[in-house]
């Protein structure tokens, strides 16, 4: 009887630990840009209405969450991007993003809308990383 508990009690323990590795927390990660107030109509439309194979591909790249929000400071537009991304992989998977033609599509369209943070600009990206400064679940 007593090998049979120990044995039971291996198997709980190793299933238990199993259940903890698969459930691994979500990367957060959040941007801001700028929105040219003369396309920002056209911006929201298109968010309003989001292209199916877009979606499919910012989930097919393991990401969940995704929003971005709207903000005017002192008179000019800001957009904040937030998401969580639960691959092993993020370079790579933004690269498969990237090569994606309906997304490529959605970007020349999205794109000139954006006025990119100086910091921004200068490494010839359109959304400024943010620093993570509180998080609570």
């Amino acid at each position: 009887m007593k090998l049979s508990r120990a044995l039971f009690l291996l198997i709980v323990s190793l299933a238990l630990a199993g259940c903890a590795t698969a459930t691994r927390e979500p990367k957060r990660f959040a941007w801001v840009t700028g929105l040219k107030p003369e396309k920002a109509e056209h911006y929201r439309q298109l968010h309003a209405h989001p292209w199916p194979g877009v979606n499919r591909m910012i989930k097919a790249c393991h990401i969940q969450n995704f929003s971005i929000h709207e903000r005017e400071i002192d008179g000019k537009l800001y957009l904040f991007a937030y998401l969580e991304y639960t691959g092993t992989d993020f370079a790579a998977d933004m690269a498969r993003m990237a090569a994606d033609p309906e997304t490529q599509r959605w970007w020349k369209e999205t794109d000139p809308c954006q006025s990119p943070l100086p910091d921004a600009a200068a490494a010839k990206k359109i959304w400024a990383d943010t620093k993570e400064l509180y998080f609570l679940r």
